[in-house]
C-alpha cells in the first residue's frame, strides 16, 4: 500500500529528464545585460567553449545558465566573456541581491538634480540674456552639466567602452555618443559665445535613459519574481546539534548525516529524516494541500515543510542544489526564461535590424551633410536615429511575457516545465482526460459500526501510510483525534499493523486480514471497508471552462463501459471512450492529430505515458507518478483539476500579449525611423522614445499575470 509521495511533485529527477540540455550546472551574474544583441552575444560566446553543452540567458533575472560537468571551472568563461565586454560572477540561485539598481537610482538623482538646475539657467537665457550675461550663464551651465553627466552617464560608458574593446557595437555606444557630443558641442559653442548650448540636452538625455532603465528593470522583477519568491522562502540558517549543544550555521554548509533542530513553525531549509516522534507539517508549497501531514520517525521532510509542532530532530539527507525548493527553484527560472519560436524571431529580427539602422543611421548623416554642410546637426540627426531605433522593445517582446506568465501560473499552483509549453498550449483546440485519478479518486469508507475508539484506531493506522486511498480515508475521519500507537510497521504491497494497548491492530489487503473486501480494518475483528469513486472537486467547473473556451472535450479510461459511461453523463461529455490500454491511448492520440487536432492530454498513470508524449501539450497532477510528471509539460502542484481551464487561458493570453508586442514594435519603428531620418527628433526625444516603448511593452506583458 506504498505510492509514491505527493510531495514529490517535482523532484530533481523531473528536472534532469526537463528538456533536451539537461539541468543547468552553474549560474553566472551579468550584471550589465539589457537587450537581445546582449543574449546573443553571450549564449554565442559560451556555446562556442569547449565543455559547455549548452547556455541560455535569463535577461529578467540577469544571469546565464550553463550545462556543463558539475567539476568544470567557470573561471575560463567569466574570462571568455569579459573578452566580449560583460562582467561575469558566479552566482547562487538563492542570492537574489542587486547593488547595481541602487547605484543606478542614485545616479538617476544625480542627473535629475542637475538637470533642474541647469534648466533653471536655461530660462535666463531663453528669456533673452545676451553676450557676457548669457555667456556666464552657459559656463556655470557646464560647470554643473559636465561633472553630473559623466558620473550618471557612467553605465552607458562603461557598456559602450567593454564592447568597442571587444570590437562589437551595442546600443550604449550611440547612447554615449549622443551624450559626450551634446556636451562637447555645448562647451565648443559657449567657448566661441554661440547662442546655443546643449548641456539641459546632455543631462535629460541621461536622466530619461536612466529613468528608463530604472523602470524597465522594476517592471522585470516584478514579472519574473516566481523563482525568487521561491528563494526568498530559503532559510539561510539552521541549528545544528553538536556534543549537546545547538550551533547556528550556514545552510549552505550543512552536510548530510548532520543532525539539526526544528522549532515549532520552522521551515525545513533541506530535505531531512524525522529522528523520533511524531510531528504535523504544512506542505502547501510543494503540494498545494491545505490540510496538514503527519510525518513519523524515519520518514522523509522536505525543504520547504514548516512543522507546525515542535521542537523536533532530524538527520540530514539532501543538501544543495539537490534540494526539493532548490529543483523547484531551477524550473521556475528556466520556464521563465523560456525560448518558444517567437523568442528565435526576436532574436532574428534584431540581428537583421541592428545593422539595418546603423546603415540607415550613416546614410542620414551623409544626406544631411550634403544638404546643409552643418556637422553638428547631421550628427545630431545620426545619432537619434541610432537612439529612438534601440530594439529593447522587440527583445522584451517575448521574455517579459514568459516571466510574467509562468510566474503568475506558479502562485496559482501551476509548475511549467517546459520550454515551449505555454505556444503549445495556446494552440490546442482539444482536451483529453484520462479518468481515475485525473477526474475521480477512489475513497475508502470507514463502516458504520465502528464505535469511537475504533474509529480513533483507524485513523492513527491511516495516517501512518502514504497510500492514496489511506489518505482519503483519513480525510472522511478529519474530525476524530487520532489514537496513539506504538511498533508501527508498514508491510510493502500488504499494509499497516501497529500495537494499540497490548493488542496488534491493522489496516491493509482483505485477504491479508482475511476478509472478502478488497481492503479491510482488524481491531479485535475484522471489519470490511467499502472503496467508492467521486469526482474531485472542481472537475465539473473545469470542463465548463474548457467548453467555455471552445475546445473538445474527451476521456480515454481503461474502466468498463458502464463506468466511463456513467462519469460522461455527469460531466456532460459526450465523446468517452472505455476499455483502453497504453497503446490504444496513444494511438487515439495520433488518430486526433492525424485529422488536424492539436491535443492537450491530461493524465496521471503509467499508462498515460505514451499519451502524454505523443500529445501537443500535456499536464499532470502533482500525485502523479514520476514518469508522468516527467512527460507533463505543466505540473499541477496544487491538484486542483480546474486548474487545467487556467492554464490554457493563460497560455492563451499570453501569445496575444506576445502578438501584441510584436505588432507595437514595428509600429513604433514605422513610425520613428522616418521621423528620426527627416530631422524631427532630437537626441532628447529619442531617449524618450525609446525608454517608452521598452516600458509600454513591458507593461503589457504585465498583463499576462
Amino acid at each position: 500500500m506504498t505510492t509514491a509521495c505527493p510531495a514529490c511533485a517535482v523532484s530533481p529527477a523531473d528536472y534532469q529528464k526537463a528538456g533536451s540540455s539537461g539541468a543547468p550546472t552553474h549560474q553566472l551574474y551579468l550584471p550589465t545585460i539589457h537587450c537581445a544583441s546582449c543574449i546573443r552575444t553571450v549564449e554565442n560566446t559560451l556555446n562556442a567553449l569547449p565543455g559547455i553543452d549548452a547556455a541560455r540567458v535569463n535577461l529578467s533575472q540577469r544571469r546565464v545558465a550553463v550545462t556543463a560537468s558539475y567539476g568544470a571551472d567557470p573561471t575560463p568563461w567569466i574570462e571568455a566573456l569579459a573578452g566580449v565586454g560583460f562582467e561575469a560572477h558566479e552566482a547562487d540561485l538563492a542570492d537574489t541581491t542587486d547593488t547595481r539598481d541602487r547605484d543606478i537610482l542614485m545616479r538617476l538623482g544625480v542627473a535629475g538634480f542637475a538637470m533642474m538646475n541647469v534648466m533653471l539657467l536655461s530660462v535666463a537665457v531663453w528669456s533673452g540674456a545676451a553676450d557676457a550675461t548669457r555667456d556666464l550663464f552657459h559656463w556655470i551651465s557646464g560647470a554643473i552639466a559636465i561633472p553630473a553627466a559623466m558620473f550618471s552617464a557612467q553605465p552607458f560608458f562603461q557598456n559602450a567602452w567593454s564592447a568597442l574593446k571587444a570590437r562589437r557595437v551595442n546600443m550604449d555606444v550611440p547612447i554615449s555618443l549622443a551624450i559626450l557630443l551634446a556636451l562637447g558641442l555645448s562647451v565648443y559653442e559657449t567657448s566661441m559665445s554661440g547662442k546655443h548650448a546643449y548641456f539641459d540636452a546632455a543631462l535629460s538625455l541621461t536622466f530619461f535613459l536612466l529613468a528608463g532603465r530604472v523602470l524597465d528593470q522594476r517592471m522585470r522583477k516584478a514579472a519574473r519574481s516566481a523563482a525568487e519568491d521561491l528563494a526568498a522562502l530559503e532559510p539561510r540558517r539552521a541549528i545544528v546539534l553538536r556534543d549537546d549543544s545547538r550551533e547556528s550555521v550556514s545552510v549552505s554548509d550543512l552536510a548530510i548525516g548532520d543532525d539539526i533542530w526544528l522549532a515549532a513553525g520552522a521551515r525545513v531549509p533541506v530535505e531531512a529524516r524525522l529522528a523520533t516522534g511524531m510531528v504535523e507539517v504544512d506542505r502547501s508549497l510543494l503540494t498545494g494541500e491545505s490540510d496538514p501531514i503527519v510525518i513519523a520517525a524515519g520518514d522523509t521532510l522536505y525543504s520547504g515543510d514548516v512543522t507546525l509542532t515542535g521542537p523536533i530532530t532530524a538527520t540530514v539527507t539532501t543538501v544543495g542544489e539537490d534540494t526539493m525548493l532548490r529543483s523547484i527553484m531551477q524550473l521556475v527560472a528556466r520556464a521563465e526564461g523560456a525560448k518558444s519560436r517567437y523568442s528565435g524571431l526576436a532574436d532574428r529580427a534584431a540581428r537583421a535590424y541592428v545593422p539595418i539602422v546603423h546603415i540607415t543611421a550613416f546614410a542620414a548623416f551623409v544626406v544631411w551633410m550634403i544638404m546643409t554642410g552643418d556637422f553638428r546637426l547631421s550628427m545630431n540627426v545620426a545619432v537619434a536615429t541610432l537612439i529612438i531605433t534601440c530594439p529593447c522593445a522587440l527583445g522584451l517582446a517575448v521574455p517579459a511575457v514568459a516571466a510574467a506568465a509562468t510566474g503568475g501560473l506558479f502562485r496559482r499552483g501551476l509548475l511549467v516545465k517546459s520550454d515551449t509549453a505555454l505556444e503549445r498550449l495556446a494552440s490546442i483546440d482539444t482536451v483529453v482526460f484520462d479518468k481515475t485519478g485525473t477526474l475521480t479518486r477512489p475513497t475508502l469508507t470507514a463502516p458504520d459500526a465502528l464505535n469511537a475508539d475504533a474509529q480513533a484506531v483507524l485513523k492513527a493506522l491511516a495516517i501512518q501510510s502514504d497510500h492514496p486511498l489511506s489518505k482519503s480515508l483519513a480525510k472522511t475521519l478529519r474530525d476524530i483525534a487520532p489514537a496513539k500507537l506504538s511498533h508501527i510497521t508498514e508491510i510493502a504491497g500488504t499494509g499497516i499493523q501497529a500495537n494499540y494497548q497490548g493488542q496488534t491492530v491493522r489496516l491493509g489487503r482483505g485477504d491479508w486480514l482475511g476478509s472478502e473486501a478488497a481492503t479491510a480494518f482488524q481491531y479485535g475483528e475484522t471489519y470490511p471497508l467499502r472503496v467508492t469513486e467521486h469526482l474531485l472537486p472542481g472537475a465539473t467547473e473545469g470542463i465548463r471552462a474548457l467548453e467555455d473556451m471552445g475546445l473538445n472535450i474527451h476521456v480515454l479510461t481503461g474502466d468498463n463501459a458502464a463506468k466511463a459511461d456513467a462519469l460522461g453523463r455527469e460531466l456532460g461529455i459526450e465523446t468517452v471512450v472505455a476499455d483502453v490500454d497504453p497503446r490504444e491511448k496513444l494511438a487515439y492520440i495520433e488518430g486526433l492529430q492525424a485529422k488536424g487536432q492539436r491535443v492537450l492530454m491530461v493524465g496521471d498513470g503509467l499508462n498515460d505515458v505514451a499519451a502524454l508524449t505523443a500529445a501537443d501539450a500535456a499536464i499532470s497532477p502533482g500525485t502523479a507518478l514520476e514518469a508522468s510528471r516527467s512527460a507533463a509539460d505543466v505540473v499541477l502542484v496544487s491538484g486542483r483539476i480546474e486548474s487545467v481551464a487556467e492554464a490554457v487561458k493563460a497560455a492563451k493570453l499570453a501569445h496575444r500579449l506576445i502578438e501584441q508586442n510584436f505588432a507595437f514594435a514595428a509600429a513604433y519603428n514605422v513610425v520613428a525611423i522616418p521621423l528620426a531620418v527627416c530631422g524631427f527628433a532630437s537626441p532628447l526625444l529619442a531617449a524618450l522614445a525609446m525608454s517608452t516603448s521598452s516600458i509600454t511593452v513591458t507593461l503589457n506583458a504585465l498583463r499576462a499575470r
